[in-house]
């Protein structure tokens, strides 16, 4: 017996040596990555990966046009490769301290973020998607969604993450000896759109790529340019198919209707009418009842038309265009961007491949500095900013924009140049000048409510190429607007017949956002976005340290109303942009004249319209009669009494090209605002 037991005993030590600690999902990936990020082929920043054992620290830092995130990871994963500790400190682009967190703990699963603090009990590890870390950790999430079911897996807070594999490629190697094999992968299911990466054979982390942005291994910034090219391609290639798919061209008349349109020039409503649109144009406006011949006819039930909306503060992307379109958002002021990629887009736009605004184009002149923003043409003297104004008329540009870092200087004989060659001017304040020496440099345009309020608050050697510009705006609540220095640059105004592009929104967003609040302007949609996006919306942009900074930032944001209230009162043209990608953003804007500005809803309906039309030289546009361009949209209520009514938008004409929200907005995980007319074909 006694034998027995010792030979048992010996078993069970032998099993109990043989046992090992499960591999680390990492045994593959230790040591140090580094990575160059890159905005429009400028080298800005940098991303450092450690890994050891199962820990990985992240170290993530660019700044473009004097700002950018600095954020450090520290994430932990378990043998399958799932976080159970995820940490992410530092500040956002605009200023907002960082402190996320999460952590699984056996089945609870628990986090913190901008939003506030969350928890689940789960049956098995999920991934986790942050809401402020570096673009590296998409391949941790890579890493477990090639071996899932269709390549889809839960995560948390909520949705689902899928991941598509988009094709193999080489690269030649950065020691210059033979190729490196990549494979391109596009993750989606936490936001409207996709996003792009790379990785290499040994399922490592090489590049994350978008038309603009890339962060990139270190040694290969040389393939920049063409993965660039790469990630616009994906992108246009996803739109493609959605253009395809969702825009209805009937190649016969089509009739809509039943439906009061709004005349801009009445500021109200039509009786009841049908509208017959053929081809690209409105063909005739005839009875409510009226009939055709061979046509598709599509039912307005009593709602009304509006004219296509300006939005005249873009920066044109094939990621918002469509998203643009099903808003009533018809046409784009582009007001900078990459020139070869916005001639390929309105290329495509224009061709029907892509759906997407009609574009005006404003090209972008900064100087070169530090504090850059690598957008249009960066310039070091006076004769250079010259000839980027020759570069942009002989492109065809209808005007353009100066920037911050350029030399203000230089701007009365670069607005002679202009104005000499047809073309409007407008633009920033460059640093360490004020809207006074703009206004009488000849600006046709002042952007940016703030850009004119600094000039009253900040000394002559404060720099507003850094987050100056935004933090500074806490002197605002101080401001006499009927003191000398106010009234003079008011009076320049009036003089000179400049109009102002406040961007409203943009400044609401900045000022008025709180973590874990709803930013205001997304109040009426942010049910209808998919789960990050919604996330997204409960984020301040800037940093509110104390209870004091949280009031001087709302008494400073009401004291630019109160500014612009003014310029309204003095006959000043507010133009409506909001450099935030248009949209609901745009659709906000013109809320925010209403509520707050002092416009009825059908002089909003008129600035964004027909007086924008009228602004550009658009005769074609603007207004909905026989013969003009069919640019407009159609809601079930009465935007001239609330103009919340075109925020429900159940058809959109955009050139006689036909679109309805309610079948386009579930590709893009939201839940559509209203139904679908009824179509008769």
């Amino acid at each position: 017996m006694k034998l027995r037991l010792l030979l048992l005993s010996l078993v069970l030590v032998a099993g109990y040596s043989c046992k090992t600690e499960p591999k680390s999902s990492l045994a593959d990936h230790q040591g140090e990555e580094n990575y160059s990020v890159i905005i429009s082929e400028t080298k800005v920043g940098y991303l450092k990966a450690n890994t050891s054992g199962d820990t990985i620290n992240i170290d993530y830092d660019y700044k473009n046009n004097g700002r950018g995130p600095t954020m450090k990871e520290t994430i932990v994963l378990n043998a399958e490769g799932y976080p159970v500790n995820w940490e992410v400190t530092g500040n956002t682009t605009f200023g907002n301290a960082v402190d996320e967190q999460f952590s699984l703990e056996g089945n609870e699963a628990s986090w913190t973020d901008a939003t506030g603090s969350g928890s689940t009990t789960v049956d098995a590890p999920q991934i986790y998607v942050n809401q402020f870390g570096s673009p590296y950790t998409a391949v941790l999430a890579a890493r477990l969604l090639l071996d899932a079911p269709e390549n889809t897996l839960p995560v948390l807070p909520a949705g689902n993450l899928t991941l598509t594999k988009m094709e193999d490629l080489t690269v030649p190697n950065a020691s210059g000896e033979g190729e490196l094999a990549l494979t391109t992968y596009a993750l989606s299911g936490a936001e409207m759109n996709p996003s792009y990466f790379i990785m290499d054979e040994n399922k490592a982390f090489f590049a994350a790529i978008s038309p603009r942005y890339i962060v990139i291994r270190d040694g290969y910034e040389a393939e920049e340019k063409g993965l660039r090219e790469l990630a616009e391609n994906y992108s246009a290639e996803r739109y493609e198919k959605l253009q395809k798919e969702y825009a209805n061209n009937y190649n016969k008349k089509v009739r809509i209707k039943n439906v009061k349109v709004f005349d801009p020039k009445t500021q109200s409503l039509t009786e009841p009418v049908s509208v017959v649109v053929e081809g690209e144009k409105i063909a005739a406006i005839e009875a409510a009842d009226a009939t055709g011949k061979d046509e598709v006819v599509i039912e307005g039930n009593g709602g009304t038309l509006v004219p296509g909306l300006y939005e005249m503060h873009a920066h044109t992307g094939d990621n918002g265009a469509l998203l643009n379109i099903l808003a009533g958002v018809t046409s784009f002021r582009d007001m900078g961007n990459n020139t070869e990629v916005l001639s390929n887009l309105i290329e495509k736009i224009n061709s029907g491949v892509l759906a997407g605004p009609r574009v005006t184009r404003l090209g972008f002149i900064e100087g070169k500095s530090p504090y850059s923003s690598n957008n249009g043409i960066l310039v070091e003297s006076q004769e250079e900013a010259l000839a980027a104004v020759d570069t942009y008329d002989s492109l065809g540009f209808y005007g353009v924009k100066l920037y911050n870092s350029m030399n203000g200087d230089w701007a009365p004989a670069i607005v002679k140049k202009a104005h000499d060659q047809g073309l409007f001017v407008t633009g920033h304040v460059p640093a360490f000048s004020n809207a006074n020496d703009m206004l009488r440099a000849g600006y046709d345009e002042m952007t940016h409510i703030n850009q004119t309020m600094l000039g009253w608050v900040l000394e002559p050697d404060e720099d507003t190429r850094t987050l100056l510009r935004l933090t500074a705006m806490k002197r605002f609540p101080e401001l006499d607007l009927n003191s000398d220095k106010v009234q003079e640059t008011m009076d320049l105004f009036v003089a000179n017949e400049t109009a102002m592009d406040p961007t409203l929104a943009i400044h609401e967003r900045l000022m008025l956002s709180r973590n874990g609040e709803v930013t205001p302007g997304a109040l009426d949609y942010v049910d209808h976005m998919p789960p990050n996006e919604q996330r997204s919306l409960k984020v301040a942009l800037a940093q509110i340290a104390d209870d004091e900074e949280d009031k001087a930032y709302r008494e400073a944001y009401d004291k630019i109303v109160e500014t612009l209230k003014m310029m309204k009162d003095k006959e000043i043209l507010i133009v409506a942009g909001t450099d935030l990608g248009g949209a609901f953003n745009l659709h906000r804007e013109l809320e925010l004249y209403n509520q707050q500005l002092g416009y009825t809803p059908a002089e909003v309906l008129k600035l964004a319209s027909y007086d924008m039309a009228q602004y550009l030289g658009h005769e074609s546009l603007g207004s909905i009669e026989p013969g003009k361009l069919a640019d407009f949209f159609l809601v079930p209520g009465n935007p001239v009494e609330d103009i919340k009514a075109i925020k429900t938008i159940a058809m959109v004409s955009r050139g006689g090209t036909f679109y309805y929200p309610s079948d386009v907005y579930p590709a893009f995980g939201i839940t559509p605002f209203t139904e679908k007319p009824e179509v008769t074909e």
